[in-house]
């Protein structure tokens, strides 16, 4: 990974860190707050990358810009996102999104 790169997903991963519990961003918006719009993709890469067994990084706390879980695959995550989101009081709408003017932080 590029130098550039390393310091977009540091910044991209400092904003995630301040997402308090109950809350959620989107990745568009991450990157808008790190001071890098139009990288909402970066922040992606930045949490399929990431490296954090201490949990420091609230990865769970990152929608899409409708307010869904990303589906990443067959490893359950997605799964684990919900639940860990409803545990913070998080609440889906029937086709599975979060209100984000209620639930929305930041961006």
């Amino acid at each position: 990974m590029t130098s550039k790169c390393s310091d977009m997903h540091t910044a991209f991963l400092a904003v995630i860190r301040t997402i308090p519990p109950g809350w959620v961003m989107s990745y568009g918006a991450v990157a808008r707050a790190a001071g890098l719009p139009r990288h909402a993709r970066h922040v992606g890469v930045a949490l399929k990358q990431l490296d954090d067994p201490e949990g420091s990084v609230p990865w769970w706390r990152v929608v899409n810009g409708e307010g869904r879980i990303s589906p990443r695959g067959l490893d359950g995550s997605d799964d684990l996102q919900r639940v860990l989101l409803e545990g913070e009081g998080v609440k889906f709408g029937p086709q599975g999104r979060i209100d984000m003017r209620r639930f929305g932080w930041g961006g």
